[in-house]
């Protein structure tokens, strides 16, 4: 009984500490210039997975940009380093929409989903007002002469 008891502890205390860890990484996030952003990766074409529910597939996270990269982590990730990180020359903006019936109740509310592309991978980034104006202004303040940002007509 007591040995059952000693791995309970040892268990809870980890969990206690994981959890501890992850609240420190978020708040360390957010007060260095991060922003809530969810992401979603979208599966190929015909694939058996988009077929499923609607709302599969999001993850809470915070973005933070570093000059021309945006750096994606993932709230419930123990990594260190970002998940994703996105360039902003090599982004495309394919489509822009509201959250469909099952997606308002797993992103945040008044959120706009962005279906992107970047090098022929397509993935989907969901963020508020405040975020969305943010991110196109970053995205549209590349150095000039440069090429890269563009929306698909």
């Amino acid at each position: 009984m007591e040995a059952t008891a000693v791995v309970v502890s040892i268990l809870l205390l980890a969990a206690c500490l994981c959890l501890g860890y992850l609240a420190f990484r978020r708040v360390r996030l957010m007060r260095g210039g991060g922003v809530d952003v969810c992401l979603r990766r979208r599966p190929a074409a015909g694939s058996r997975v988009q077929s499923r529910d609607a709302a599969a597939g999001w993850h809470f996270g915070v973005a933070r940009y570093r000059g021309n990269e945006l750096a994606w982590f993932r709230l419930t990730s123990l990594r260190p380093g970002p998940s994703v990180v996105v360039d902003r020359m090599d982004l495309e903006i394919v489509d822009r929409r509201t959250p469909d019936g099952a997606e308002a109740y797993v992103i945040p509310p008044a959120a706009s989903v962005l279906r992107c592309r970047v090098q022929g991978v397509e993935l989907e980034l969901a963020m508020g007002p405040g975020v969305l104006t943010g991110f196109q202004s970053w995205l549209e303040s590349a150095p000039p002469g440069r090429t890269g940002y563009r929306q698909a007509s």
